[in-house]
């Protein structure tokens, strides 16, 4: 396995954007944080923000992760100031379970470190067991620890 991130280009961002927008909206549902009614909206709204130049809005970098000829997911990192934050990771159906993920965030731990950041940050959902252990075995620590209860 040899795991590369290549910058994604204005074709692989559309389609990324389109799958981002309902699992972000499916994932807030989830969570509880939002109803279904306005989700898609509100994920559009949010996405609209955090990338008003898409694929090249500054300081944002949107990677397809490859082995090979092979498109296997996408990363996204973004840069405030001396910190990156990882905003969106996938490895598409049929590929996870492999070490993708694993590779992929070692990999973008050297490009941050090559655009001088000093640390890297993520959000994960708490029903997201998966992600949560992954990152913690990656050295993530938990910051902190948002609880809710549906009365």
């Amino acid at each position: 396995m040899t795991v590369i991130l290549k910058k994604m280009n204005s074709i692989e961002f559309q389609q990324y954007l389109s799958y981002a927008i309902k699992n972000f909206a499916d994932e807030q549902i989830k969570s509880g944080n939002w109803e279904q009614q306005g989700a898609i909206s509100k994920a559009t709204e949010e996405h609209k923000k955090l990338l008003p130049d898409g694929e090249k809005t500054e300081n944002n970098f949107l990677f397809t992760i490859r082995d090979g000829d092979l498109e296997i997911g996408m990363i996204w990192l973004a840069q405030r100031n001396k910190k990156g934050f990882i905003y969106d990771i996938n490895i598409w159906e049929g590929n996870q379970g492999k070490g993708y993920g694993k590779q992929a965030m070692k990999e973008v731990e050297i490009v941050a470190k090559n655009i001088g950041l000093e640390k890297i940050g993520l959000h994960v959902f708490g029903h997201n067991k998966v992600a949560r252990g992954l990152y913690e075995k990656l050295g993530y620590i938990e910051t902190s620890v948002k609880m809710e209860k549906s009365l």
